[in-house]
């Protein structure tokens, strides 16, 4: 079982790469990782092999609601988005363009550790979310 853990700091470079940290990538089976829209203003990425049995966990997960409609609709959410991406050797991979857009990135990211996946986010847009994060926690 994966477990990606922490929070990195690399910049995106040109032609939209970013480095995926060296103690992610060792855990990423072969070359690519699949990339799609996080239910927040990120990207998650996941290893190939597991990005499969996820996406079918969102789904099965959102069945117990049976509303269907829902359930098509994140279905749309989650594969519309969704790419299969090659790593090079230095770990870089290419984020599409939409993903950019939609994440909202722009120079520095926050590349985080979430267990089963990794986030990818704009450093300020990462900033704010854990500070609210951390502000919900502590008024609980």
């Amino acid at each position: 079982m994966k477990m990606f853990l922490g929070e990195y700091n690399p910049s995106v470079t040109e032609g939209s790469r970013v480095a995926l940290p060296k103690k992610m990538r060792e855990q990423i089976a072969g070359d690519s990782v699949v990339v799609t829209k996080g239910f927040e203003k990120c990207v998650y990425i996941y290893d190939k092999s597991d990005w499969q049995e996820q996406a079918e966990k969102y789904i099965e997960n959102s069945k117990v609601d049976d509303k269907q409609a829902k359930i098509r609709d994140l279905e749309r959410y989650v594969y519309s988005s969704a790419t299969e991406t090659s790593i090079d050797s230095q770990g870089r991979f290419v984020i599409p363009s939409n993903l950019v857009e939609y994440a909202e990135i722009s120079g520095e990211t926050a590349v985080v550790g979430v267990g089963n996946r990794i986030e990818l986010w704009d450093k300020n847009v990462w900033a704010k979310h854990i500070q609210n994060i951390s502000s919900e926690l502590s008024n609980s």
